[in-house]
């Protein structure tokens, strides 16, 4: 399962919303279960499709403080796996018949990408309201153990009573966006490496 963390003013429901416009059309379909805090995306193919094998992914969106966190599970492709399959059978008894079966192909190939499209749709959706995997506005600032004084996070000291804020602020990872810690090198979420 993939998860990101996107912070800042953006509801499920925008994210919903996008994904049924881009994938409710053509070989596949989208449908949305849940309420404004939750709400869950199922793609998958259609079952009338004329060609491609099958394929289904669930999308889950939940809002969480000063932004929400988006999880794909993992894509059932087994369908797509037996059409190329096929493909590749019909092919060694007679090449020819990779000729009737450009549809098909085109579509497994489609279906194997639905990963990286979902991410893609939702990226956009993301920036076209401003959020990013980028700390909140709110996030920004770290607590002053002393005095409790919000300061702004990159300050070597609190603003009101001059103690040093040491290593304990917010960072978030670049790919996914979860809230790391200053001396972690890996994400604990995504396991990329993180960079200074």
């Amino acid at each position: 399962m993939e998860r990101k963390i996107f912070h800042g003013t953006i509801k499920p429901v925008d994210i919903a919303q996008a994904l049924l416009g881009e994938f409710n059309q053509g070989n596949l379909r989208a449908q949305t279960l849940g309420q404004s805090d939750k709400m869950i995306v199922q793609v998958s193919s259609r079952p009338d499709a004329m060609s491609g094998g099958q394929t289904a992914m669930t999308v889950t969106i939940q809002n969480i403080e000063d932004g929400i966190i988006v999880e794909i599970g993992q894509q059932a492709w087994l369908g797509v796996a037996a059409s190329l399959g096929a493909t590749a059978l019909a092919a060694l008894r007679n090449p020819f018949s990779l000729l009737g079966r450009l549809d098909d192909i085109a579509q497994d190939i489609e279906h194997l990408q639905l990963t990286e499209r979902i991410w893609r749709v939702i990226t956009r959706s993301v920036q076209s309201v401003g959020a990013s995997t980028e700390l909140s506005d709110r996030l920004k600032r770290t607590t002053c153990e002393y005095c409790h004084t919000p300061n702004l996070v990159g300050d070597p000291s609190c603003t009101a009573c001059g103690a040093p804020l040491g290593n304990s602020q917010p960072n978030t990872c670049k790919n996914c966006g979860y809230v790391v810690k200053a001396g972690d090198k890996t994400c604990p979420n995504c396991k990329m490496p993180l960079f200074s």
